[in-house]
């Protein structure tokens, strides 16, 4: 046994034993320090007799120069976690072949000298359990496949009762998978109103018992601040409800839009009116400019909840002190508006699903919000032609982006 563990060798001895995993340690530069009885016989090796070796000499060449960036960016890290996670490690036996295995890294320190501790498993059988799991599979959907051919000859000789079955078959899955998303909104529904509804309204009764309590006239000031309190939190409930109604004529298709020719400039500065009494500490707007001769033909209540969203939705996810850029632009086929803030931003695997309903990205969970503002604004712009966009980095910001087109006055 090296210097490495001199002092309390005895110790050691016993607890690295003791484990049934395989153990490897080494030192900064990868060279094998230690190692216990599994995992010599794992790799084929005798006592000792890897010891003072480079850690390559278990890794298939192969895998040697993804591994030196495996190990280097676990280094710098030095915190423990498992290796290459969502990737396929292998290790080399003596006898030259090579088998899967987990890998779990742990950093310490003796004598202000780093090492890493590997936890390695041999997971030759789970991994040979999983190919004839998928054989099985293979072949079961084989066998589906040569049943559903001769169930196919059968058939088409009854080409009435085909056609029948078929309509019956089209329907019973459209009606079956209609089915299984109302019941998946409806739990995503039950659980929103259960998170989104019970804060505000503990936060109505709190302010309403504590309104109650302040029966002196010299106390209005504090009976003004609990009212308000009240009225900001039926606002909030009021547009969640605002927002299923929005969903509900979506869905079946009964909304009616109001097209009207108006200024630009008018929809724009209710909007930003609106977002700037939101701003927390530091944070402003760059308003757009050489707007206040532009007209629109639209859906003025539609161009106003679409910006309005955007807007208070860069708020919400920027951190004090830092600006909101806002700017649009008329184009020939129509007007580009473009919102970008330096928030907290969209994680990459969320991205593809930031426009389903009650969709909420990882890292905005903690925020209030209910997951169908984004949605809404996408039905009704795709509806009266328009397009929504946007670019994301996770914590560098977000640009949404909407293109909305002419139309023509009736």
């Amino acid at each position: 046994m090296p210097n490495l563990f001199h002092e309390n060798k005895f110790v050691f001895n016993v607890l690295f034993e003791a484990v049934s995993e395989g153990v490897i340690v080494v030192d900064e530069n990868q060279i094998i320090v230690a190692t216990n009885t599994a995992a010599d016989q794992m790799f084929g090796y005798d006592k000792d007799e890897l010891n003072e070796q480079h850690l390559n000499i278990l890794i298939p060449p192969n895998f040697h120069g993804v591994h030196g960036g495996y190990y280097d960016a676990f280094y710098k890290q030095s915190s423990a976690r498992k290796m290459g996670q969502n990737k396929d490690l292998y290790g080399a036996h003596k006898n030259g072949y090579k088998f899967p295995v987990e890998v779990g890294l742990n950093p310490f320190k003796i004598n202000n000298k780093i090492f890493v501790m590997s936890i390695v498993i041999d997971i030759t059988i789970r991994r040979a359990n999983e190919i004839k799991i998928n054989e099985l599979n293979n072949l079961l959907e084989e066998k589906i496949s040569d049943r559903t051919f001769e169930l196919n000859k059968t058939v088409t000789n009854l080409k009435e009762e085909i056609e029948k079955r078929a309509n019956a078959e089209s329907e019973l899955r459209k009606a079956l998978k209609k089915e299984k998303e109302l019941n998946e909104l409806k739990t995503k529904f039950l659980s929103l109103v259960s998170h989104e509804f019970k804060t505000p309204l503990s936060g109505v009764l709190n302010a309403a018992v504590l309104v109650g309590k302040y029966t002196q006239t010299e106390m209005q000031d504090k009976r003004d601040k609990h009212l308000l309190t009240i009225k900001n939190k039926v606002h909030y409930l009021d547009g969640i409800l605002n927002d299923f109604l929005s969903v509900e004529r979506l869905e079946s298709g009964k909304v009616n839009y109001k097209l009207s020719t108006f200024k630009l400039s008018k929809v724009i500065n209710e909007v930003i009116y609106n977002a700037n009494m939101m701003l927390k500490s530091g944070q402003y707007i760059v308003y757009p400019n050489n707007i206040d001769e532009l007209n629109v033909y639209h859906d003025e209540k539609i161009l106003e909840l679409t910006l309005s969203n955007l807007l208070h939705n860069a708020i919400k996810y920027s951190p004090e002190n830092t600006k909101i850029d806002f700017k649009i632009k008329q184009t020939f086929e129509g007007f580009i508006f473009e919102i970008k803030d330096k928030g907290i931003g969209i994680p990459f695997e969320d991205q593809k699903h930031i426009f389903e309903r009650y969709f909420r990205a990882e890292n905005a969970l903690t925020n209030q919000g209910t997951g169908i503002g984004l949605n809404i604004v996408k039905g009704h712009l795709e509806n009266l032609g328009g397009t929504i966009e946007f670019k994301s980095i996770k914590n560098e910001g977000t640009t949404f982006v909407v293109k909305l087109p002419f139309i023509k006055e009736k």
